[in-house]
């Protein structure tokens, strides 16, 4: 039995049952609900609540823009309990979506499905949403050192000679991308180009509020033994107002190395799905649809480090709410 498994057994609700792959699907394994999604993204399904959105953390897992075919098994509960963390700590630095994320909040219609969304769900604001991704990058790694290599640059910006993989960069660079539809690719976009499509004031402060979320949550970080090597964030105009959306700073969305294992001149150990896409990049798979499925020994070991992420991070033990 894996370390994860072992230690929710006699938890207050029933954590032997794989959570739900669609929490609100035909496919959840609690209960069958006849509702459909408003929208869909790689993990998350959204529900129109009318004057606001039901956001539900799925357990899917996506790897190089692919949905995989296997659940994590936590993983929605992990990344909305991060997300929450997240929405408290920095929200002095920027306003964010999140109404509620208690059950007892719940609209009367979805009460009947309170055990699929338990622990996973976040009710928020609408918001008009900026169609680009704002990635943040304080360590040169990934697509980032490969260009580095080739070019000198990262996403197009001239970065200092002589720096090695997993190095930290002398200052954090703003990166942005598109969004991509599901089974498209983001593609890296210059800040010049994100000016034609949001327009120049909200680009200046997209890029801004990215920049000092980004330097407040690395901070943060550190204190807990974590490096927040890069992330991407996502936002949207509510009443007007510049508002941060969807996840925050999840191992989903971020590369989380330990602290206390760094060296840079190579790759890193990480508490996000890097170790998900190494064992995918072994197997030899073009990245196009459909993925391979995973063993259960690797998805169990992404949700152990998808768990340690979050007890570091908030410094509280990570108990499975959902059935």
């Amino acid at each position: 039995m894996h370390a994860y498994a072992a230690r929710f057994r006699g938890a207050a609700r029933c954590a032997c049952k794989p959570a739900p792959q669609s929490a609100l699907g035909k496919d959840a394994s609690v209960q069958p609900i006849d509702l459909k999604p408003s929208a869909q993204g790689k993990v998350r399904d959204i529900y129109d609540l009318g004057r606001a959105l039901l956001i539900v953390a799925t357990d899917r897992l996506s790897a190089f823009d692919v949905i995989l075919p296997d659940p994590v098994p936590y993983k929605g509960e992990v990344l909305t309990k991060i997300s929450l963390f997240w929405f408290d700590h920095l929200a002095d630095v920027v306003p964010n979506h999140l109404l509620t994320a208690e059950e007892c909040d719940l609209p009367e219609a979805l009460v009947v499905h309170a055990d699929a969304l338990r622990g996973r769900f976040m009710i928020v604001k609408k918001a008009e949403v900026f169609p680009v991704e704002c990635i943040v990058r304080g360590y040169l790694a990934g697509s980032g050192w490969k260009e580095y290599r080739e070019h000198g640059t990262v996403c197009g910006q001239k970065l200092p000679e002589g720096l090695t993989e997993s190095a930290r960069l002398p200052e954090p660079i703003f990166t942005p991308s598109t969004k991509a539809a599901i089974g498209g690719h983001d593609e890296n976009i210059s800040f010049e180009q994100m000016v034609e499509i949001v327009g120049d004031e909200h680009a200046g402060r997209l890029r801004d509020a990215s920049l000092a979320l980004y330097s407040a949550a690395r901070d943060h970080a550190a204190t807990r033994g974590i490096i927040i090597a890069d992330t991407k964030f996502e936002f949207g105009l509510v009443d007007g107002e510049v508002t941060l959306v969807d996840e925050v700073l999840t191992p989903d969305s971020s590369r989380f190395w330990p602290a206390d294992e760094y060296e840079p001149g190579h790759g890193q150990p990480s508490f996000d799905k890097q170790f998900v896409r190494d064992w995918l990049e072994s197997t030899g798979w073009d990245k196009k649809p459909p993925a391979p499925s995973l063993p259960e020994d690797i998805l169990a070991v992404t949700a152990e480090k998808y768990i340690e992420a979050y007890e570091l991070l908030t410094d509280e033990p990570f108990m499975p709410e959902g059935e």
